[in-house]
């Protein structure tokens, strides 16, 4: 998309609006099943809490795509979407035994990380197959929020209790068909997560029915121009010699599974918002937009850069801005960013806004969430429609309370 196309997407459906160029995310999902082309069974579960709107799951079907799901609710989008139940992994955390045994009814591939509940579901379900997520202990993300393998995270069975985790196989009869990990997002160190993979074929060694390893994903994209990312196509390289070499090793051809969220739908978003403020202050100047953390959280969350440009104004003489939003508290985008020079009315686009924005969005400050736009062959669709106020009250019900009416004096 060009800065033409997302002017004419503000101008027919207003600002602010979630815009996703699909052409982006196929050219992603061909470059990562390029990079391990040469894995006879290679298996890429889509990250829907990336971005789960419907269109973009019917698109990742379209293109083979697994799905990987967090919750009841996006397996019951994916399968709305039309995946198959056996194309869905379902990998929750800190879920109830209930939610587990409503989602292996529905036929989607399990996936535990907790000795408890491994237990109680294999006690109960033993000839359901399931797969386990360990945690390696390997810290390979970058902001500790998305760093998922270190020793004190909340996610996965430590490598450290994989003699208990044994018993409780055994003693259930239950059988494990995969072995899981996570790592964390923002992967730069192909080393690293290269070393936390033979914890993993370590870990599948003491298994003899597994049909898949799943190696998570976290893949790092560029944030603005020059950044760093993960080099997929070296880890390609490295990582498929190595798993075809454990194949031979196991004596059975498994399946190389991935569940890519960010890396597929990232750089394909692009957030645009109308100025409606530039103020001079004594020692700023900032440009108010319609829109806040309520919309994009991720820049206060986790301190995350998004690239700013001036779609209206991309070629003017460039200043340096601070570009906050509308939220009732400190609500900052980005700080002193150098931005072509902005004036009121101004659309702005922030760039990589495909994953963990939208999905994230809230009613805070009683606002709407923004609509969402897919841009596709060279048309736009809509695939959400902006909030109105009926749907911000629409689950309130009001009490019947006969509140006391304070006199005025």
């Amino acid at each position: 998309m060009n800065n033409k196309d997302l002017l004419n997407v503000a101008r027919e459906f207003g600002s602010p609006v979630y815009v996703y160029d699909s052409e982006k995310i196929i050219s992603q999902y061909e470059r990562l099943t390029s990079a391990f082309k040469k894995v006879p069974n290679l298996k890429l579960n889509y990250a829907v809490k990336a971005l789960s709107n419907l269109s973009i799951l019917k698109l990742m079907n379209s293109l083979d795509s697994g799905l990987d799901t967090v919750s009841i609710q996006e397996v019951k989008l994916g399968l709305l979407a039309g995946f198959k139940p056996e194309d869905i992994i379902f990998t929750p955390n800190g879920v109830s035994l209930q939610e587990i045994e409503e989602v292996a009814a529905l036929g989607v591939q399990i996936n535990i990380d907790n000795l408890s509940i491994l237990e109680q579901f294999g006690t109960k379900h033993p000839d359901i197959p399931v797969c386990i997520r360990i945690n390696p202990h390997v810290m390979a993300g970058g902001n500790s929020n998305i760093s998922v393998g270190h020793i004190d995270s909340k996610f996965g069975i430590s490598v450290h209790q994989m003699p208990h985790l044994i018993r409780i196989v055994e003693n259930t009869n239950m059988r494990i068909n995969g072995i899981h990990m996570h790592t964390g997002s923002d992967i730069l160190d192909i080393e690293v997560f290269l070393y936390a993979s033979e914890i993993l074929f370590d870990t599948a060694k003491q298994f003899r029915d597994l049909e898949f390893l799943d190696f998570g994903s976290g893949f790092k994209v560029p944030y603005k121009e020059g950044d760093i990312q993960t080099n997929v196509e070296e880890l390609g390289k490295k990582l498929s010699k190595r798993f075809n070499d454990f194949c031979k090793e196991y004596g059975r051809e498994l399946t190389l599974a991935f569940e890519p969220g960010k890396f597929l739908v990232s750089e394909a978003g692009n957030f645009l918002v109308s100025v409606n403020v530039v103020k001079q202050t004594t020692s700023t100047v900032f440009a108010g937009v319609d829109s806040g953390f309520n919309h994009l959280i991720r820049p206060m969350l986790y301190g995350s850069n998004h690239q700013i440009v001036n779609v209206s104004n991309p070629k003017g003489r460039e200043r340096f801005y601070s570009v906050v939003g509308y939220i009732c508290e400190t609500d900052t985008f980005g700080s002193n960013r150098r931005i072509s020079e902005i004036s009121e009315g101004d659309i702005l686009c922030f760039k990589n806004a495909g994953a963990y924005c939208f999905t994230m969005s809230s009613n805070y400050n009683s606002r709407y969430r923004p609509a969402e736009v897919l841009w596709h062959e060279g048309q736009a669709h809509l695939i959400r429609k902006r909030e109105t106020f009926d749907d911000l009250i629409k689950n309130q019900v009001e009490a019947e309370i006969n509140f006391p009416v304070k006199e005025l004096v």
